[in-house]
């Protein structure tokens, strides 16, 4: 509201919060420092686990950062450009979600303290720029080249993104499983790996124990064979891939049937009958013994099928439908007219097989599928999910490995060296920017620190010691949670993809950045729920009643 010549002129509505200038600053660096406070114990092999519950009741336990900040409900919009941070990491690089959302937290901290100097923020958004292209400049020159064929250091990676997380106890056999996939449907393009994680289909089915889970070099399509007298087996499979209906077609225009006799009614039921069974008999002609439909297979089709021992599948996905097209070498055929014996696809082995006590169509033994199943079992659906987290997870750096051919000594290392690089940049670069590259510098240590601190080691003592170590032994030095000390993260092979630490870091910079360039915050009155109140942006001062507990 302004005021002219003693008239108020009203220039926001009523209800409209509005906070300017070093408020503004504070209550956003402090919304997302809470964010980051929040998913900070998860990090690290002894990060501890969240438990979420939705308003419908449903639990989540997890300590995956992109999966807690997806479930939480968020009001304050700082505290959502935090999440953006976390699903932009997990889309890049697949892993190393908590990192990004600490060290973006951490930045901002280590900014607040400049601006409370009287330090302006364009001055350390120049200095945190520099910064952050430095860093990315320093990390490429100490990744370490890998081969893609270099199985020992992929198991590795896998191993590493697991650990830490419920799938810990069984990490050898899920990087087993995530490389091995990964490898059945890497392609080469000009010379170099593409992997496309969509042909790694994921199938979970609670019971049996983990250990169970298996990588299958085909599909398995949660869905039963159509009619019980087909055979639930079928080896040497021909597979014929439908995405029309096996039913009578209807007409496209809107019309009528007269059908004055009872003969008449008869050759009406009797033409319908033969155009199905002339759809049937087409498709057996072709030689095929099994049969995938997108839509619907009509009773009467069922039969037919049934009598030539095809084993036949209705209403499967289309992302299936893909699948089981990559791995079988089958092709999409839209009408039946259309099926040809070259259309086909095959795999040794097609078997209906009842896991917890619901039936699974398993297409198995594809010469060189693209595509391939993992199937997850587990004791309990939060122990399956949890597992699939890990599993994704894994699957997505190993690929990143499989891409890019580099990797970083993980355990800290990489936060120190930048750390300790990034010091020395500060004092070439001078001036007020030399303390915002100063600030960045520190603000890495909050990953070393945070690994010591969630294994319940001394901190100060513990960061001491390995940037000491770090100075004398070189790069690769980070911290052992489990020795509690200072080791060469490559001899113990504890890696991570260089695209990992490269995507957090510019993730984190830039979310800070954007924060950091905030100086007034005008929040709309927020519409009324059915029966609630009205109001304006819910608890900006309180944030929405969490607390820091720093």
């Amino acid at each position: 509201m302004a005021q002219l010549s003693g008239q108020p002129v009203v220039i926001l509505p009523e209800g409209t919060q509005r906070y300017v200038g070093r408020d503004a600053q504070r209550i956003n660096i402090l919304a997302a420092r809470i964010i980051a406070e929040t998913v900070r114990t998860t990090l690290g092999p002894k990060g501890m686990d969240k438990m979420l519950v939705d308003s419908l009741g449903d639990v989540v336990i997890t300590n995956d950062g992109a999966t807690i900040l997806d479930r939480i409900d968020l009001q304050h919009p700082a505290a959502k450009m935090m999440v953006e941070v976390a699903k932009t990491q997990d889309k890049e690089a697949g892993d190393g979600t908590t990192t990004a959302v600490v060290i973006a937290g951490e930045l901002l901290r280590k900014a607040e303290e400049l601006l409370d100097q009287n330090i302006h923020p364009s001055i350390i958004v120049k200095g945190y720029t520099m910064a952050a292209e430095k860093a990315q400049e320093i990390l490429e020159n100490i990744a370490i080249e890998v081969t893609p064929d270099d199985d020992e250091t992929l198991m590795k990676i896998a191993m590493t993104s697991i650990t830490g997380k419920n799938a810990e106890s069984h990490k050898e056999l899920f990087a087993r499983l995530a490389v091995d996939a990964v490898k059945q449907v890497a392609e080469k393009k000009n010379g170099k790996y593409v992997v496309d994680i969509d042909n790694i289909k994921i199938e979970k089915k609670a019971g049996e124990s983990v250990e169970e889970s298996e990588l299958i070099r085909g599909v398995v399509i949660d869905k039963e064979r159509v009619h019980p007298r087909m055979p639930n087996k079928v080896e040497g499979a021909k597979i014929a891939l439908i995405n029309e209906a096996l039913e009578v077609k209807k007409t496209e225009t809107d019309a009528k049937i007269n059908i004055t006799s009872p003969d008449q009614l008869f050759q009406f039921i009797e033409q319908e009958e033969k155009m199905l069974k002339d759809m049937v008999d087409q498709i057996a002609a072709t030689g095929a013994n099994v049969l995938f439909v997108q839509k619907g297979i009509d009773d009467l089709a069922q039969h037919y099928l049934a009598k030539y021992g095809i084993l036949a599948v209705r209403r499967v996905k289309k992302s299936d439908m893909e699948k089981l097209a990559k791995a079988t070498g089958a092709k999409v055929v839209t009408n039946v007219k259309d099926l040809t014996p070259e259309d086909l696809g095959h795999a040794d082995l097609v078997e209906e097989r009842k896991i917890a006590g619901e039936s699974m169509i398993f297409v198995e033994g594809c010469k060189n599928p693209k595509a391939v199943t993992i199937l997850i079992r587990g004791g309990t659906e939060h122990v399956i999910d949890e597992v699939e987290r890990a599993l994704e997870d894994a699957i997505k750096v190993v690929k990143d490995v499989m891409e890019d051919g580099y990797v970083l000594p993980a355990g800290g290392a990489g936060e120190i060296e930048l750390s300790i690089k990034l010091d020395e940049y500060a004092k070439a670069v001078g001036g007020k920017e030399a303390l915002a590259v100063e600030a960045f510098a520190e603000a890495l240590k909050i990953i070393p620190k945070t690994l010591a601190e969630n294994a319940g080691l001394d901190t100060v003592e513990m960061l001491v010691k390995v940037i000491s170590e770090h100075k004398n032994k070189g790069k690769n030095i980070g911290i052992d949670i489990f020795e509690g000390g200072p080791a060469d993260m490559i001899e113990k092979g504890i890696i991570e993809p260089l695209r990992v630490k490269k995507q957090a870091i510019k993730s984190a910079s830039e979310a800070a950045i954007m924060i950091l360039r905030i100086d007034d915050v005008i929040a709309a009155k927020l519409s009324k729920p059915e029966g609630g109140q009205g109001g304006g942006m819910p608890d900006m001062g309180g944030m929405g009643g969490m607390d820091m507990g720093m």
